[in-house]
């Protein structure tokens, strides 16, 4: 189902489009746009402004590259063979997920350009944050993973690949984004910490300044486990 899964994204047009976009987007804003995010202008060499825009990106990618992957299933009809074949729903769950946590990779991969490019601009060449770099790419990656996760969750939801869409970026958002909303408010003010602790935004800085923090990590495998949890919940309810 993996190989399946894979294959699907690669030999279809809509695959290479979900690349294309990133690139496109990350680069118009790096190196063409004038402004704060643009490299060139700002005379630094730092990859912070990709690392800024890149979670913004796959907040609407992600969920791109998910939301067929239960929906469509259901609305073919084939969710239910698939449930009757010698496999857990733990087990069809993982193979998906895993699935998009590599075209999540592939996607990602292809941005090492733009660290090259840097390196070589600086001055003297090789002038960059090597482990802020590493650790924001790392970190990049783990916030991607969630959002495929909460994606999948979406997808298994209902059979309208829209609507798994929408559900997904509006869950993404409010964990990216809602914490950090929260937390400002007055009524939240003794509590502040707390609930900046439990959105993503916090831990994504945390990883971004190239250490590799295992109560950060713990955190983005946790809501990863628990987004897989309930789609394996949304699958077995349809057994009740």
């Amino acid at each position: 189902m993996l190989k399946k899964e894979i294959r699907g994204f690669v030999s279809s047009l809509s695959g290479y489009v979900v690349i294309f976009i990133f690139l496109l987007v990350t680069s118009l804003f790096l190196w063409v746009f004038p402004g704060d995010m643009n490299i060139p202008d700002s005379g630094y060499a730092t990859l912070d402004p990709l690392f800024f825009i890149a979670p913004w990106v796959f907040l609407f990618l992600a969920p791109a590259v998910t939301m067929r992957m239960f929906a469509e299933e259901k609305r073919t009809g084939t969710l239910e063979l698939l449930l009757t074949r010698p496999l857990t729903s733990m087990q069809i769950v993982w193979a998906k997920y895993l699935a998009a946590v590599l075209l999540v990779l592939l996607i990602l991969i292809p941005s090492l350009v733009y660290y090259l490019s840097v390196y070589l601009l600086g001055n003297p060449p090789g002038n960059i944050d090597t482990g802020g770099t590493w650790g924001s790419y790392i970190g990049l990656f783990f916030l991607a993973a969630i959002y495929a996760a909460i994606g999948l969750f979406a997808s298994s939801l209902t059979e309208n690949q829209i609507i798994a869409f929408l559900l997904a970026v509006v869950i993404s958002f409010l964990l990216y984004s809602g914490f950090d909303m929260l937390s400002g408010l007055p009524v939240f003010k003794n509590a502040e910490s707390f609930i900046l602790y439990l959105g993503i935004s916090e831990h994504y800085k945390s990883l971004s300044r190239g250490v590799i923090d295992t109560a950060d990590v713990t955190y983005y495998l946790g809501v990863i486990a628990l987004f897989l949890v309930l789609t394996k919940t949304s699958l077995d309810s349809r057994k009740w």
